[in-house]
């Protein structure tokens, strides 16, 4: 007997892919067949990815890059990989199709709902994309990340959390070493998009701390090509101990690492660092749509466990400030890891993997 294959369609970029990873995982151990759909963009995250997972490329688009021409054009190329995407699974006959966003899950979800196939999303969010607010009433199911997430008026989510990779799961509440007169691990981590702003202001706002304090700083800072070259070299010229790469392939190492973590909000970053359990400062992505960053924040902010500086109120000083702060206070800075793990739900995929299973079950009726 064939096993049962799940098509998972995911966009380009960390938020999207993270999540989609960590259900793959799961559904490979319980003896799925697993097939990522994504652009070409979505491809640079699938290194993680099982090797057992089948990698589609398919057609798609957005409207937010491009000139007039690419713009025009966009409707024709995810027409293009919806026809493929319908013929595919005309051939595999997936026994559910699970969208986690972006752009690219256009053709799977769009293939699904014309083959009448079990469908469901999952928005890391808490506000829906908005490709999972055009299928949140054309699918069967949708799963939440971030609790409460805005939706369409009578459309039901279901609370599972955020998923987080094998990878996090490993650390999941590591002790945490509370700041002292030792060595201690500042990690920044700012994704794909906006993180240039953390490349403008960390830099120098750790330079700023008080010199017995920053004495036994060390930093992993993840900065973006074109801005990786002046941050190490900003860094080095202030004597500063700092690894500067554009990704950091052990997130979840450093994290467990980490006295404190300087953070754009997205939904991936923040369901790591509540797993993993460290304090936080967290800066939303001003352009983020819906401001959903500020959404994705606001569990970690309520429960104590992280700092939010807004973007438009993030400056040196003030950023400094919050530093050190949290560097000379062990007792506050443990219980910011204590809150943060509190808010952790690190079965998230094993509960998104039982929504699977269950909606397969009920499309064999």
């Amino acid at each position: 007997m064939t096993a049962p294959l799940l098509v998972i369609a995911a966009g380009g970029t960390g938020g999207h892919m993270f999540p989609a990873q960590a259900l793959a995982e799961v559904m490979l151990r319980k003896g799925w067949r697993v097939k990522l759909s994504t652009d070409a963009r979505g491809a640079r995250y699938t290194g993680g990815f099982p090797h057992s997972v089948e990698i589609e490329q398919v057609s798609s688009a957005t409207f937010a890059r491009g000139g007039l021409l690419a713009k025009a054009l966009v409707p024709f190329r995810i027409l293009g990989g919806v026809v493929g995407m319908t013929l595919r699974m005309m051939r595999d006959r997936p026994a559910v199709v699970v969208g986690f966003g972006g752009y690219p899950s256009i053709p799977a979800l769009g293939a699904a709902v014309l083959l009448r196939l079990p469908r469901m999303i999952h928005e890391q969010n808490g506000v829906l994309g908005r490709v999972n607010k055009i299928f949140s009433k054309r699918v069967d199911l949708i799963a939440c990340g971030t609790w409460p997430t805005t939706l369409p008026e009578g459309i039901e989510g279901h609370h599972v959390g955020n998923p987080v990779r094998a990878s996090v799961l490993e650390r999941a509440g590591a002790g945490y070493i509370t700041p002292g007169d030792y060595p201690m691990s500042i990690l920044v981590i700012g994704g794909s998009q906006g993180a240039r702003i953390l490349s403008d202001m960390v830099p120098a706002a750790i330079a700023a701390l008080p010199e017995e304090l920053l004495a036994n700083i060390r930093v992993a800072h993840q900065a973006r090509d074109e801005d990786g070259d002046r941050v190490a070299r900003f860094y080095a010229d202030h004597d500063i101990d700092a690894d500067v790469q554009p990704f950091f392939h052990d997130v979840p190492r450093r994290m467990s690492e980490a006295q404190l973590v300087i953070s754009r909000a997205g939904a991936s970053s923040v369901a790591d660092i509540s797993v993993i359990g460290r304090p936080s400062i967290l800066i939303p992505y001003a352009a983020a749509t819906a401001d959903h960053q500020s959404a994705n924040a606001r569990g970690l902010v309520d429960a104590g466990a992280a700092i939010l500086i807004p973007e438009n109120r993030l400056d040196v000083a003030a950023l400094a400030e919050q530093i050190t702060t949290v560097l000379t206070n062990p007792r506050g800075a443990s219980m910011m890891a204590q809150a943060a793990l509190s808010r952790g739900k690190p079965d998230a995929a094993q509960e998104l993997s039982e929504m699977v299973e269950a909606l397969a079950e009920k499309g064999k009726t």
